[in-house]
């Protein structure tokens, strides 16, 4: 395993070097909003994770590349100590890029060369954890880019296009019938902790749709005012459209009435047969309740997943971020990882078109708070009973 682990972890930190080539290094060090990081503390908090939790307990001879990091860079992590606020990650133009990526290579030298040796099955599962945290910083670095890229006056080219795939024009639902179903992670391998404990749910019979909600149909709610109909909307999403005066999806520009959408590869043309995405979970709600339609538990999704295709966007469910039952949290600073999160956020199932592919399984719980538009998010509605 420790040969196969070495490889993973040469892979996945490549990956990450390679996403931030095209970058210009005016960008690394931008935060526009404050849930949005710059890519330079991305690339250096996902190092700093392997160097305080593999490096300096397991390694004897490792010495810290700069004591300052673990302030710096630490994210969340109280049980480690005091950090920078995620707020203010962009006030940093110290250390530099290029101090950076330095450490990036200080610490990688030393973890392959900790990969060698007899690694424990613990520190391996601890490993095999921080690689699956630098994939999914790895999908929040696609999303923050966009943003800062998107909210500038020339929307600049990044990337090729996202390759989100066409929907089509007509939408079948799938009947699935009632009973008692499996919910949970049950199989050998890596999952992460809120995946447990696998439990049995009833559900009711249902229809959920084949695809997710086109652009054409969502541009359908808006042309019909439906970001001016209180009735539509949770009272918090009300306020909270009004205050920011939203009336579209997040990157969607009406030029002199013709609608653009940002992409990674500049501003183009609204596609209206792509899947609508960058949406809230109250613009979620808002749609299925113009529609005549609703969303999803994240139970119904799990066991409807089977029965159509899905990855294009994380799909908003109408689930409140819990712990499963039996749910355990790990120990010191690594059980806080997921269960201090377990409030006031709404569960997304699915992934997306930039998550890694070991990500992508059913029982994947993915949660943002409601308001959040700046990750690849979408709507796959079910029929409401007559």
């Amino acid at each position: 395993m420790t040969l196969s682990l070495k490889k993973q972890f040469h892979n996945t930190r490549n990956a990450f070097v390679e996403k931030c080539k095209p970058l210009q290094v005016e960008d690394y060090s931008v935060q526009p909003v404050d849930f949005v990081s710059p890519p330079k503390w991305h690339l250096a908090h996902t190092t700093w994770f392997f160097e305080q939790f593999v490096l300096v307990p397991h390694m004897p001879e490792y010495s810290c590349f700069d004591k300052d990091f673990a302030f710096l860079f630490n994210s969340y992590y109280e049980a480690v100590g005091e950090r920078v606020m995620r707020a203010n990650r962009g006030l940093m133009t110290r250390p530099s890029v290029a101090k950076v990526f330095e450490y990036r290579a200080h610490v990688d030298e030393h973890m392959l060369r900790f990969l060698d040796s007899d690694v424990v099955l613990e520190v391996q599962s601890i490993i095999a954890l921080g690689l699956k945290h630098e994939q999914q910083h790895l999908e929040l670095f696609q999303y923050d880019i966009k943003y800062i890229l998107g909210h500038q006056p020339t929307f600049p080219h990044l990337y090729q296009d996202e390759n989100l795939k066409d929907v089509s024009t007509s939408v079948e639902f799938l009947k699935i019938e009632q009973g008692l179903y499996d919910i949970g992670y049950n199989a050998n391998g890596f999952c992460f902790d809120n995946e447990l404990g696998y439990h049995k749910v009833w559900l009711e019979e249902f229809q959920i749709a084949n695809q997710l909600v086109s652009n054409k149909s969502y541009l359908k709610f808006i042309e019909a005012g439906g970001y001016n109909k209180s009735e539509y909307w949770h009272a918090e999403g009300w306020d909270f459209i009004n205050e920011f005066n939203i009336k579209c999806p997040m990157y969607w520009h009406q030029i002199d009435g013709v609608w653009f959408q940002y992409t990674l590869k500049g501003l183009q043309k609204l596609n209206l047969n792509k899947p609508v995405i960058h949406i809230s979970f109250y613009e979620a709600w808002a749609y299925c309740e113009w529609s005549g339609q609703r969303l999803p538990t994240e139970f119904e999704w799990e066991v409807a997943s089977f029965d159509f295709n899905w990855g294009e966007a994380w799909e908003w469910t109408n689930s409140a971020y819990l712990p499963y039952p039996n749910y355990k949290k790990e120990e010191g600073a690594i059980g806080e990882y997921n269960g201090k999160f377990m409030v006031n956020q709404m569960v997304l199932r699915g992934a997306s078109v930039a998550t890694f592919e070991e990500h992508s399984r059913p029982s994947y719980r993915n949660f943002f708070h409601p308001q959040l538009r700046w990750m690849y998010s979408g709507i796959r509605p079910i029929k409401k009973h007559e």
